[in-house]
């Protein structure tokens, strides 16, 4: 996949959208800003606190996190969902920035494995344009030919990832939250926020050199 192929979010063109635990949209060559978390990221008493306090986002903004918020989302305005999107996304990143789990991104030889195996099929299958690790969760922005790539790509991408640190930890298990995060891209001027952001998410969480990982492609 090439620069010429990559676009933004078209409404007016065909698109997906489906939930796990997450809402998610897609839609073939539209950059997407995506986030993998450890499965370690959230210990049970984080993830009581971080739900407690994404419920009151919720009601905060008319929607009942006790019903199908969900769908109650997917009829807001476009602009209205996406500034609640949004405030939901800064929630969860926050409660990563703190640094629970383990943390064995912040390995440096690790995070040469996430942005090694990032960038491994890049222009061929997706095209990547930033990249940062962080010590328990990952944020990039990329463009995927189709959305079965895209799914593909990231589930691969992850079992792969996983099995190399694993056993380079000589440990078992879910490496990698099952979800993820992602946003699709709507403008240039969102673009360069989500470049931005990513850009200083080291310097927001207090990380010292040697603790982070980044990368951006020149365009």
């Amino acid at each position: 996949m090439k620069r010429e192929d990559v676009r933004f979010f078209d409404r007016t063109d065909e698109f997906w959208v489906f939930d796990r635990q997450l809402p998610h949209w897609t839609q073939a060559g539209a950059l997407c800003f995506v986030t993998w978390r450890t499965a370690d990221s959230m210990p049970a008493p984080v993830l009581k606190r971080l739900d407690q306090d994404i419920a009151s986002a919720l009601r905060s903004n008319g929607l009942s996190p006790a019903a199908d918020w969900r769908s109650q989302f997917r009829h807001l305005k476009p602009a209205e969902r996406a500034r609640i999107h949004w405030q939901l996304f800064v929630i969860r990143d926050r409660y990563l920035d703190a640094g629970h789990g383990r943390c064995l991104l912040a390995k440096p030889q690790h995070a040469e494995q996430v942005l090694k195996s990032l960038r491994h099929v890049d222009e061929q299958r997706y095209f990547l344009t930033d990249v940062v690790v962080m010590p328990n969760h990952v944020h990039f922005l990329a463009a995927f030919e189709s959305v079965d790539v895209m799914l593909d790509q990231c589930t691969n991408c992850k079992r792969f990832i996983g099995r190399k640190i694993n056993a380079a930890e000589r440990q078992r298990g879910e490496f990698w939250q099952v979800d993820q995060f992602d946003h699709l891209i709507r403008c240039e001027e969102e673009f360069e926020h989500y470049r931005q952001y990513i850009r200083e998410n080291p310097l927001r969480a207090g990380l010292k050199e040697g603790r982070y990982l980044y990368w951006q492609k020149q365009l």
